[in-house]
């Protein structure tokens, strides 16, 4: 779909919205009055060396500018309530070359050249029942074992079922049941399910089910299980507790536990990880300081499906530190500057090691054979500047920067890497 293509969607939605604000209580008022439309500019400067690459390899960068379009109805009344969601998004090239793609920005044609433009558009249906939604469609996705992600210039999607339900007080559930993908840097919307640390053949459905439940208000407790159509079955649970020590002053405790195992025709071959984090969090005014330990048990790296589903405490900017076998430490700072006069602006620092890495021993028929030596171990520095403005005409844009170093054995896999990414925000609500 190109340019023109994404505008006349753009414009269109935004037409549509306002003929049914226009149209007033004639429809089903609950359709209209509870509709969304929210627009998204995002600006992104992505630039990757590789230190340990030849000159011919070392390098990506690439600058782009994303618009985001994102519809929600509200319901029809009724017992049953019926709507619509659609998005409509398009990204425009405005720096890149042969030799430097490859940075997830933008789709590469046959020629290894990047698109001038990509685009893409879809929806889903879904109904209400009570405080209950189904949906069927294209949809964005959150939960820790299938989470689409956001970390380039345009949101991946997933297509399938989604139920999410109210019913029960405290207990936010959802289910869903998924077939096809649409990655940060595609048009199509069939692609296949987003595998990220294996190889060859992968399941073609991916289900789950799970909640959260807030047992008061410093204590939420999560756990889902799903099933990678024969792959794997993973099962994930957590618990957040925040202890208030005095005003201004307290503690933040978050355990995360996966459990995978294979399953069926197991095609990424014999899989049995235990991967689990703890994180503390010691706030002091504007002043935060973390620790957190990651453990993998096992002997193939913790893998999941969709960008974003590892909710894991030492997944930084560029390493996930989650290969088979490996411990990591992590320290980071962060600071609120409003106490100092500048409402908005925010900066962290955070530094993770890793080591006692060992993938030698995966199933030789598996997808995770040969990428770990015996004895990897690694570091990363992450660091991290936002600002976002608080009042007048750009009220709400933000400005990051993003810094990470990352420097590896061989045994590890993933090289010594310096990335720089400038991202701009700027959303707009229109309903």
């Amino acid at each position: 779909m190109n340019l023109v293509k994404l505008s006349c969607l753009a414009l269109a939605i935004s037409a549509a919205s306002t003929q049914l604000a226009l149209a007033g209580q004639a429809d089903a008022k609950g359709f209209v009055e509870d509709s969304e439309l929210n627009l998204l500019n995002r600006n992104y400067y992505f630039n990757r060396d590789f230190k340990n690459k030849p000159d011919s390899q070392s390098y990506r960068e690439e600058w782009a500018h994303g618009v985001m379009a994102e519809f929600a109805s509200g319901f029809t009344q009724g017992t049953v309530g019926f709507g619509a969601d659609a998005y409509g998004y398009m990204g425009i090239k405005l720096d890149s070359g042969r030799g430097r793609t490859g940075t997830g920005l933008l789709p590469i044609s046959d020629e290894g050249r990047a698109q001038d433009e990509y685009g893409e558009a879809g929806g889903a249906v879904k109904l209400r029942v009570s405080d209950t939604v189904l949906k069927y469609g294209e949809m964005r996705t959150a939960a820790p074992v299938f989470a689409t992600a956001h970390s380039r210039l345009l949101p991946e999607t997933a297509t399938g079922f989604h139920v999410a339900s109210d019913e029960i007080e405290n207990l936010a559930f959802e289910a869903g049941h998924f077939t096809a993908y649409n990655n940060r840097n595609s048009t199509n919307s069939d692609d296949e399910l987003n595998l990220n640390y294996g190889s060859g053949e992968i399941g073609k459905t991916l289900d789950f089910a799970g909640g959260w439940y807030t047992v008061n208000d410093d204590l939420s407790l999560g756990f889902y299980a799903s099933q990678f159509d024969e792959t794997w079955n993973q099962y994930y649970g957590n618990l957040n507790y925040n202890l208030a020590i005095s005003e201004g002053q307290g503690l933040n405790f978050d355990f995360n536990l996966y459990r995978t195992t294979d399953t069926g025709d197991a095609l990424q071959g014999d899989i049995d990880n235990t991967t689990f984090s703890l994180a503390a969090t010691y706030t002091l005014g504007s002043h935060s300081l973390l620790l957190a330990y990651q453990a993998v048990d096992g002997d193939t790296p913790f893998d999941y499906v969709g960008g974003d589903s590892i909710f894991l405490s030492n997944s930084m900017q560029y390493s996930d530190f989650n290969a088979p076998n490996e411990k990591s430490w992590r320290v980071g700072y962060g600071y609120d500057w409003s106490e100092m006069g500048v409402p908005g602006l925010t900066t962290k620092v955070t530094y993770v090691k890793g080591s006692d890495i060992d993938g030698t021993d995966a199933d030789v028929n598996g997808g995770y054979v040969g990428y770990y030596g015996a004895d990897g171990e690694h570091s990363e520095t992450d660091l991290d500047i936002k600002y976002v403005i608080q009042e007048g005409p750009a009220k709400d844009l933000s400005v990051r920067l993003r810094q990470a170093f990352h420097y590896a054995n061989g045994d590890q896999g993933e090289g010594d890497i310096h990335e720089f990414r400038v991202i701009v925000d700027y959303p707009l609500s229109i309903l």
